[in-house]
């Protein structure tokens, strides 16, 4: 019994690897079965058989490439020594998504998926929004140290700050990609790190 519990979640899980690029790329509705049958080279009753649905894909694949790119921020952040240098991890990470392999093919999965489930699909746009509030949250327990540790101004506002820098970050990113220019994002994370600067003590 454990043996095929344990192929059924490998399976799975080169599943939804295999499709992970895919899903980031083309969206959940561009994303068809065939897609997915001829990225895995499995028949449908396979993925059905491990998925009820295209959408549970999409959701299982949202998990695993924001996961993904959480993973290596937080190890970032641990390695940093001070809070304004853990909170310039955000700036570093996002404003060389272009050029570093542990984003998914495609971007920023929040982002994609926001977009394009804001009006399309409901169980996408709460994964999403959860992902952006976890993020709020995580910024903000960072600028809360940053006082307690009396690097950073005792006023701050630490939820206007991290909703500024999460849209600064996301817009920056959703610039670049329309635009091509890795430019455009330099010159917004070069705001989002002033807007860090100027909440320092």
């Amino acid at each position: 019994m454990e043996s095929k519990l344990s192929k059924a979640e490998k399976t799975r899980q080169f599943i939804i690897e295999t499709t992970a690029d895919i899903f980031n790329t083309k969206g959940y509705a561009g994303t068809s079965m065939s897609d997915i049958t001829d990225a895995t080279r499995l028949t449908k009753g396979s993925i059905y058989g491990n998925f009820e649905n295209k959408e549970d894909v999409a959701l299982a694949v949202f998990d695993h490439n924001h996961a993904k790119v959480r993973k290596v921020i937080q190890q970032r952040i641990q390695q940093a020594a001070t809070y304004h240098e853990k909170l310039m991890v955000y700036v570093e990470v996002y404003d060389h998504f272009t050029r570093l392999n542990y984003f998914p093919r495609g971007g920023c999965p929040i982002l994609n998926t926001a977009i394009e489930a804001d009006d399309t699909n409901g169980l996408l746009k709460e994964r999403a929004a959860k992902a952006i509030l976890d993020w709020k949250k995580n910024i903000q327990g960072l600028i809360q140290g940053g006082i307690a540790a009396k690097e950073f101004k005792y006023d701050v506002d630490d939820a206007r700050i991290a909703l500024s820098l999460i849209a600064l970050i996301e817009g920056g990113i959703m610039i670049t990609k329309v635009t091509d220019s890795q430019d455009n994002l330099n010159q917004i994370m070069k705001t989002a790190e002033l807007l860090i600067k100027m909440i320092k003590a």
